[in-house]
């Protein structure tokens, strides 16, 4: 019989990269809520914001989403353990190199550069370079059982279908990092969309490139590669809705509810593989226990993504999100937040110069006249590479197979199938997207529960100044047409 999950976490010491970031944080309390007997957990933090890595672990365990430990156990906060490191200077302390290599038994490589819009250059040192350090040093623990790379299901976008297994990278991943050594970053750029081809942004691209770097591997050690779909609030745990990333759809549904995001180029019959962070996490733990207990010899691929049995439309998205955000609005919104997706790309780029770009430039044009600092052109700018990058993903369909996840699942004793679930049959969209809104509006925006009734009052305020500018604008638009219609009569002699 193989150990339970639990079982198998007992006394290991696990090497966690990523670990600040929005989906390493649900991990890692997973980690130490559900395996207690876990030993050690090694977090690879680096130096940010003029804070050290070692105030930044601090900051991360004062986070919300360790609130159920730090209540119950806080003593487990004993078991995690700073490693101070940069995947992009390649530099360990020794004493930490010599730590790791002694005892690490499992890996979760997490770090990656998520923005969709830096330059190749950076994102293959980031993305590709960085795993390749990992992976060299990964290579000399002594007592390693099994390494798991983090990717998305998005890597290989020119497949329709995706299935469940490793795919040649379109070039050469160390040829590529040896090219961005030296190559001047401008050529480079020059360079990019050559090398994109079927990519639709440099992190798409990397991440493929990186996964092929990973497979490399696997005759050393065991491997699991796990690729997510879209990532975003939990749906259970640590508890429903928690989000502190403006990634993706939460920046949109930000955007959209503070009424600055009001077009958005999308086809709203296409099926949204939106997955809840806390599935992805229990999927990731899943990986490595399976290859923990099984002689697979080849990589483990799983894709991470909602079942068909229960999809979503981006329609269905946006008609229950728009429902619960107009009972639970943000108190400071920039206008009445309205708007919506259309499948047409130049009724979106007529609806973005008419309600983003238009508004922006006076507003900004106001605010120079009463002194003060223009921000929304240049925030609508940013708004509209965003938007440009994510509509690739909105307005076309892909189909991923997801069949090593339902099978390890189904491996589960019943204790285990309800501490690491990741089946979403049961996932109720109405109370979950409910869920994400009062997330978003807590965690993101910082607005408490208690504010709720004061932005009531304020989103009808803000909904009898949009019906008054609409009734000023019909009326300039009517008598506009009328004096044109009055010159053309008198133009034709009438």
């Amino acid at each position: 019989m193989a150990p339970t999950v639990s079982e198998w976490f007992t006394d290991q010491h696990v090497f966690v990269t990523g670990a600040t970031g929005f989906m390493g944080k649900v991990l890692v309390e997973k980690l130490l809520r559900c395996c207690p007997k876990i030993s050690k957990i090694y977090v690879l933090v680096r130096q940010k914001y003029g804070k050290s890595p070692q105030q930044r672990l601090e900051d991360f365990v004062n986070s919300p989403v360790f609130d159920r430990i730090r209540d119950t156990n806080p003593r487990f906060f004993q078991k995690l353990h700073c490693i101070s490191g940069d995947l992009v200077q390649s530099e360990l302390n020794s004493d930490d190199v010599r730590l790791l290599q002694d005892r690490v038994t499992a890996v979760f490589h997490m770090a990656a550069n998520v923005r969709f819009d830096q330059p190749l250059k950076t994102s293959l040192v980031m993305n590709t370079g960085g795993t390749m350090m990992v992976l060299d040093l990964v290579g000399t623990f002594k007592c390693l059982q099994v390494f798991v790379h983090v990717s998305t299901t998005y890597c290989h976008c020119d497949e329709d279908v995706l299935e469940e297994k490793i795919y040649s990278a379109p070039h050469r991943p160390r040829k590529m990092l040896d090219l961005a050594s030296w190559i001047d970053a401008e050529i480079l750029k020059e360079l990019t969309p050559k090398f994109l081809k079927g990519s639709p942004n440099t992190y798409a691209y990397t991440k493929c490139l990186t996964e092929e770097l990973v497979s490399e591997y696997s005759t050393k050690f065991p491997i699991a590669i796990v690729r997510p779909s879209i990532v975003i609030a939990s749906w259970k745990e640590p508890m429903p809705g928690w989000v502190d990333s403006l990634n993706g759809p939460t920046g949109i549904l930000v955007g959209a509810g503070k009424g600055i995001i009001r077009s958005m180029h999308c086809d709203s019959t296409f099926e949204a593989d939106l997955v809840p962070v806390d599935v992805c996490a229990n999927s990731i733990i899943l990986s490595a226990w399976k290859v923990g207990t099984t002689m697979l010899g080849k990589p483990l691929v799983l894709n991470i993504t909602i079942p068909t049995e229960n999809s979503i439309t981006w329609g269905e998205v946006l008609e229950i999100g728009r429902e619960h955000f107009y009972n639970n609005p943000f108190s400071i919104c920039l206008w009445y937040p309205d708007g919506g997706i259309t499948s047409n790309y130049w009724v979106h780029a007529a609806s973005f110069l008419l309600f983003h770009m238009i508004p922006a430039y006076l507003i900004d044009f106001l605010l120079i006249l009463t002194r003060g600092k223009p921000f929304l052109v240049r925030t609508q700018k940013r708004i509209a590479n965003g938007l440009t990058v994510l509509q690739y993903y909105t307005t076309r369909r892909w189909k991923f197979k997801n069949e090593e996840i339902r099978n390890i699942a189904k491996s589960l004793n019943e204790h285990d199938s309800v501490v690491f679930y990741t089946n979403t049959i049961d996932l109720n969209w109405s109370n979950y997207m409910l869920s994400y809104v009062l997330g978003a509006r807590k965690y993101c925006v910082h607005e408490e529960p208690s504010t709720i009734p004061y932005a009531r009052k304020m989103l009808r305020r803000l909904y009898y100044l949009d019906v008054a500018k609409n009734t000023v604008l019909g009326v300039i638009f009517i008598w506009i047409t009328y004096v044109i219609f009055l010159w053309a009569l008198s133009a034709v002699g009438f």
